[in-house]
């Protein structure tokens, strides 16, 4: 085992290979085609192709083909081996020296049960998908949950067909409006026990590390605002979306939060997207 520790962390000492690695952690389990990795990283086919390989044969990723498109995933697995190979031989099976509250929680001691979760949804223009979100998570978890949604770039204002969609739907919209996720980087900003990112291009960028290390996952989906064709085309792309979120949505408040430590957590919201990464494998 040490020897494949090795090799993984000499895989990661490149800073190109890391922000690879990093990217696909963040899209995780999506399986996301080498040329949209080249294009956000904007890293060349023939050096990207050699970084890739060198992941692989590290064993900190996989790939698979989709007709003539090579993809990769971050193999979850074989990254948890390495890392609780690494604490096991520096503590030698003592955590005390290597105190990690950051990924070990107390269900029963934890204060997070004893208040509402604090729940963000990102995509990058906060006009559809991820104020999808919010409204359906704040209705489906009632009091369970403070909600609230954010674009890295987002639009002056809320997608129209958007809107109508959840006026159909009996949401309260009056409060509604297209933030900046800045707004919830301050010092001031809430401290998140959720953070999502529901479209890939957010899920791409490189955000500072959230305060309080919230459990993440990426739930991406297509973009309705992108739809073309006539009005009730796009109308149909919008339902679609809220219909995709509204089930994962009424999975993850299904979820035993209160019971779960942070590890099963994590998995448990990862699964959410799993699945759907599965039907499109």
């Amino acid at each position: 085992m040490e020897i494949e520790t090795l090799a993984c962390l000499a895989a990661l000492a490149h800073p190109q290979r890391l922000a690879i690695f990093r990217l696909l952690m963040r899209r995780h389990p999506d399986r996301v085609p080498a040329g949209e990795i080249g294009a956000v990283l904007d890293i060349r086919p023939s050096t990207l192709s050699a970084y890739l390989s060198a992941l692989t044969t590290a064993g900190l990723i996989v790939q698979d083909r989709r007709g003539t498109s090579l993809r990769y995933t971050v193999d979850v697995p074989a990254v948890r081996d390495t890392f609780d190979y690494l604490l096991t031989d520096c503590c030698r099976g003592r955590l005390s020296p290597c105190d990690l509250p950051a990924i070990t929680r107390d269900p029963e001691s934890d204060p997070m049960t004893d208040r509402p979760y604090t729940v963000l949804f990102i995509c990058t223009g906060n006009s559809a998908r991820s104020i999808f979100a919010e409204s359906l998570l704040r209705r489906e978890g009632g009091d369970r949950f403070d909600v609230r949604s954010a674009g890295t770039r987002p639009y002056s204002e809320l997608n129209p067909f958007a809107l109508e969609v959840l006026r159909q739907k009996g949401h309260d919209i009056s409060q509604l409006r297209a933030k900046n996720v800045a707004e919830f980087q301050g010092p001031d900003a809430p401290r998140f026990d959720f953070v999502f990112t529901v479209c890939d291009r957010a899920a791409n960028e490189e955000c500072p590390a959230w305060a309080g290390q919230p459990i993440s996952a990426h739930w991406g989906m297509p973009d309705p605002v992108k739809a073309t064709g006539s009005d009730a085309e796009k109308s149909l792309a919008f339902q679609q979306a809220y219909g995709a979120l509204r089930n994962r949505i009424l999975a993850f408040t299904a979820l035993p939060l209160d019971t779960l430590d942070r590890m099963s957590l994590q998995r448990a919201v990862d699964a959410l997207a799993a699945r759907d990464s599965a039907a499109d494998a």
